[in-house]
């Protein structure tokens, strides 16, 4: 059986924190394979324009191609409608049976996660691995959320313990806007790739 991490998200654009997130979790927990899974219609994100999902792939493809564990999945893009991640753990336990699957989220998606949509099919589906950081806005410190989980829901949640890039992808998306230079955070193929391609030039 192997054990497949899966990180998933709109990747717009993909970062460096995204990749040093997807090595982490390779190497504490001796995943097989890391799978970057760019999300289709993410229903959660309704305040900005979401990049057409061929260029979120290429840039992702670009920024993995060197990795011989990380792999461009391209499930949940090819799914009509909203994707939800409990249907696509669903999903996956369905088509890849002899797969184990450990699902990469950071820590405020641990605080929200009761808000998904059928959040304990999520919890139930998959080993959840967590960036292992505080949380500023949380009610509670990020041991304390995780212990109350795993009371209340069939989770196996188990933390990430690796150093982290504090941006985010919003934030990148503006610095790009104001050209302002953002080396520091893409890898140079990706970076490469959005001036060739005139991506995020207005705010």
């Amino acid at each position: 059986m192997a054990n497949i991490g899966v990180l998933g998200g709109t990747f717009d654009p993909i970062h460096n924190g995204h990749l040093m997130l997807g090595r982490q979790a390779y190497q504490e927990y001796e995943l097989d394979e890391v799978w970057f899974m760019p999300s289709g219609t993410p229903p959660h994100k309704k305040d900005h324009e979401v990049t057409c999902v061929e260029d979120r792939c290429e840039m992702v493809r670009l920024a993995i191609e060197a990795v011989p564990f990380f792999r461009l999945s391209r499930f949940e893009i090819q799914r009509s409608g909203n994707t939800y991640t409990a249907e696509t753990l669903r999903l996956l336990n369905e088509t890849y049976t002899q797969n184990r699957f450990y699902f990469i989220i950071g820590a405020d998606s641990l605080f929200q996660i009761e808000t998904w949509y059928h959040p304990r099919e999520v919890m139930s589906q998959a080993t959840l691995l967590v960036a292992g950081r505080e949380y500023p806005e949380a009610p509670r410190s990020l041991e304390e959320q995780i212990t109350y989980l795993k009371e209340r829901y069939p989770a196996d949640i188990r933390l990430l313990h690796g150093e982290e890039v504090d941006l985010s992808s919003s934030e990148l998306r503006d610095m790009i806007a104001r050209k302002k230079h953002v080396y520091k955070y893409l890898p140079q193929a990706v970076e490469d790739y959005i001036r060739q391609h005139a991506l995020y030039q207005q705010l």
